[in-house]
């Protein structure tokens, strides 16, 4: 055997049979133990001869090995004669490259990146920008930076959205009607054809069982293309045109000795942007795929891999682009979106320890004195979920590290008494709490329902100056006067000066406001205590910013979204949870009822009945995605109709997106004021707002929203002691609509909603997780809690064994995180 070409043909001709062992009369393994000591010649590298031997090719075991055990066989032969070629570079190269599938050495060569000490940087080409595939212009490039795609690593990066089943290869003669299908078969004729009133392109396709015309509209140059006696693939759905069958605009590819890319196979479908087109990115893909996946250094380690049985990572790589079949696709998803898990809880249980560990705190005196006046002066008992929380908070403020909790409840189950606990005991320590609120009307009710407990445990009094309409004292319950202000955008610029002297001078003990707070102008004295109400409004950098006001203060953040406990230790790892999970008793469920739309003028005399009774109403116009501008110009257009027509007699408001915030804050005052009847609103109603008389929750568009956010909804009315109603009116109720919406009538349990919810939709609709500062997240979806607690329990192990990924076998994980965490100095 003179040199490798003949293997080579071989083993190329073998891959392009479907590793059937068809590639020579006898099968493989009779030909290489006839030539295996031929092979052994071609090298007298030592190393390079051990290879070889750990191959046994004298006794080819290629006949009784699967179909991708094979696939791996020919890739470690071909990697070897690579090397073999090269003795220059088998010394490095060998122990790179072994067991991993190997690219063509044209493009192999331009990769290879030399480090200054001279060793070979496997993943050096990774990094190099996409350019260095062939037709991949500046201008190209420019075209993917769009998508985020640089180098190639990107492009490796750039995962399919889907496929489409190109694998069920038929005769011409049992091609079906509008199914997608592959034929094989030879060009009988190409020519320019008048499509409709434009030209295209025409081929007469024939096979052994008859022939197929197949057109493509605008294209007539690919006539040219298409030569008499090519043999070609063509894929797509089947039509029938004047009684015959046709393919319209079908994928093809001309039959080579190259594997397919775009027929014949489950073919990936990427994401686009203008200027990009299927065919090209698929066929860079390729080549992508081809020359660089093999130098992906596998990261996860492999007792990991072994445990949880996931491929190696350039097989992963190599199979999500362009699989085998649809298993060996969802195992390559699997591995890389565990991957990204993985990554993901790593970084917040690191993100924790630097909160929590890294950063001392002020321990402060639980005064049980104070704990019981507050408690006996209220006129309800707390609920067992109350209690339990509140031992909670308690023991994380005695601690010496900063207290980092979230405390999640439904609307209604007294998560405030838990915050005012809380910042009581700041400063019964001599320290300034901090309430923060996302909207000046949840503010300002924070504050007003803060005073009123308060009131019942001391005595009030107002100072006498000016902007002491936002400042109360109160007396009689601590040691000293307790003074407690509101800091808003809305107060004039005096009255803001005023207190954030006041607050500078440590003359207040407890601040609730806005984003106010976190402005450079206030100063805290002495902070002690923060409380972040609606957690998923604001972001990590604002919560950090509030709490670098001061020493490390301890931070206790709520929200009314329920969230399954998984998921809230990935979006919030760096707090503790505590879960409010029941109602004070007495709380009345909302009625909900899913209605047709021709129901419609059943609910809007519903709604007249229960504002003759002293009752107020909300009416949410359906969700526009798209645009909230459109959204609010469609909410003033059906504010408009109801005035005129639905509720002519009664005063109507409206609230929309588009409206500045302290208009939105006026509207939602005077309505809580009782000014309005009904308010016509978007979604942007406020999540937490208390309007008491408002007993009516009437949503249109319902089959639009998501669970949970229905829930919110559900939850701004009922808020007294008479009956709360809420009424689901969807647009069009298909069975799967139905389905959702019936949930709603049937399920009044938060959390039970939200894992039905993320069942539904994505987290990222559900929980703002835009807002969390987390990774993002290409194949992993944080709703597959199976997979996130699979991920966190391997993260958790690992981060016992070895915190800080200092050991050897961590090196390659380590360097993983500093990509996907550039931010954080625990892994650059």
């Amino acid at each position: 055997m003179e040199g490798t070409e003949s293997l080579r043909n071989i083993l190329d001709l073998e891959r392009q049979k479907g590793y059937t062992d068809r590639a020579v009369i006898g099968g493989l393994d009779v030909y290489l133990r006839r030539h295996a000591e031929q092979i052994r010649e071609l090298t007298t590298d030592a190393h390079l001869l051990r290879e070889l031997d750990g191959l046994h090719l004298a006794d080819s075991p290629y006949g009784s090995l699967g179909s991708e055990e094979r696939k791996r066989w020919i890739a470690d032969i071909i990697g070897w004669l690579d090397r073999a070629e090269r003795p220059q570079e088998t010394a490095v190269v060998s122990k790179q490259t072994h067991g991993r599938p190997t690219p063509p050495s044209s493009i192999r060569k331009k990769t290879r990146v030399p480090t200054p000490n001279g060793m070979v940087n496997q993943e050096a080409g990774l990094d190099l920008p996409i350019t260095v595939i062939k037709g991949i212009t500046s201008n190209v490039a420019g075209r993917f930076a769009r998508l985020n795609v640089r180098t190639i690593r990107d492009l490796l990066g750039l995962f399919p959205r889907r496929y489409v089943d190109y694998s069920q290869t038929r005769p011409i003669a049992q091609l079906v009607e509008g199914e997608e299908q592959t034929v094989v078969g030879t060009v009988w004729q190409a020519k320019v054809a008048t499509l409709g009133s434009r030209r295209g392109a025409e081929a007469t396709i024939g096979d052994e069982t008859g022939t197929i015309r197949a057109v493509w509209f605008n294209q007539p140059y690919l006539a040219k293309t298409f030569r008499t006696n090519a043999r070609i693939v063509v894929s797509g759905p089947v039509s029938v045109f004047r009684g015959s069958k046709v393919f319209e605009s079908p994928e093809w590819e001309l039959l080579k000795d190259t594997e397919l890319i775009h027929t014949g196979r489950l073919v990936p479908i990427y994401p686009l942007t203008q200027g990009l087109y299927p065919r090209q990115v698929r066929k860079w893909t390729k080549e992508a795929v081809d020359g660089f996946a093999w130098q992906m250094e596998d990261f996860l380690p492999s007792d990991i891999r072994a445990r949880c049985r996931l491929p190696g990572l350039p097989e992963a790589i190599t199979q999500i682009h362009f699989p085998d079949d649809r298993s060996t696709a969802e195992r390559a998803r699997f591995r890389l979106a565990f991957d990204e898990l993985l990554l993901l809880q790593l970084g917040v249980l690191a993100r924790k320890r630097d909160w929590k560990e890294g950063q001392p705190g002020n321990p402060l005196r639980v005064d049980r004195d104070v704990v019981t006046g507050f408690l006996n002066c209220l006129p309800f008992t707390l609920t067992t979920a109350q209690q339990r929380v509140l031992k909670e908070v308690l023991s994380d403020v005695r601690q010496p590290r900063a207290m980092s909790r979230l405390l999640q409840g439904e609307v209604g189950s007294g998560k405030t008494v838990i915050a005012v606990l809380a910042v009581l005991i700041a400063a019964a320590n001599g320290y300034q709490g901090a309430v923060m609120a996302p909207t000046e009307i949840l503010a300002e009710q924070h504050f007003t329902n803060i005073c009123s407990y308060l009131a019942q445990v001391g005595n009030e009094e107002r100072p006498d100056e000016p902007g002491a309409g936002a400042v109360r004292c109160y007396t009689g319950f601590l040691s000293r006067p307790l003074t407690v202000a509101l800091l808003i955008g809305s107060l004039s610029k005096a009255e803001k000066a005023g207190l954030q002297k006041r607050i500078g001078q440590g003359e207040i003990d407890i601040v609730i406001g806005t984003h106010a707070l976190i402005q450079k102008e206030v100063d805290f004295s002495k902070l002690g205590l923060v409380v972040i109400d609606e957690q998923h409004r604001f972001g990590v950098m604002q919560r950090s910013a509030l709490r670098q006001k001061g020493f490390n203060p301890h931070v206790l953040v709520m929200t009314a979204t329920p969230i399954p406990r998984t998921m809230a230790l990935t979006l919030y790892g760096d707090l503790d949870l505590s879960t409010i999970d029941e109602l004070p008793p007495g709380r009345q469920i909302v009625k909900t009822k899913c209605w047709e739309p021709h129901d419609r003028a059943k609910a809007y005399t519903f709604l007249h009945r229960q504002v003759r009774n002293g009752r107020q109403a909300f009416i949410i116009c359906p969700l526009v995605e798209e645009s909230e501008a459109l959204e609010a110009r469609a909410a003033t257009t059906e504010y408009e109709r109801l005035s005129r027509e639905g509720f002519p007699d009664l005063k109507l408001g409206l609230l929309h997106g588009q409206m500045h915030g302290s208009e939105k804050d006026r509207v939602m005052r005077s309505f809580r004021a009782g000014d309005f009847d009904i308010l016509v609103s978007t979604s942007v109603v406020e999540v937490g707002i208390d309007v008491p008389r408002a007993s009516v929750m009437l949503v249109e568009g319902a089959e639009r929203f998501g669970l949970s956010q229905l829930h919110q909804f559900r939850g701004r009315v009922g808020r007294d002691r008479e009956q709360g109603y809420c009424i689901l009116i969807p647009e069009r109720l298909s069975p799967e609509a139905r389905e959702r919406l019936l949930l709603m009538e049937r399920l009044h349990n938060g959390f039970a909603l939200a894992e039905k919810d993320l069942e539904m939709r994505g987290p990222g609709e559900v929980f703002g997780t835009h807002q969390s500062g987390l990774p993002d997240l290409k194949l992993a979806r944080l709703s597959d809690l199976e997979s996130l607690q699979l991920a966190r329990q391997e993260a958790i192990t690992l981060f016992e064994r070895d915190p800080k990924l200092e050991q050897t076998e961590h090196r390659l994980l380590r360097r993983q995180l500093s990509r996907v965490w550039p931010d954080s100095a625990e892994w650059s």
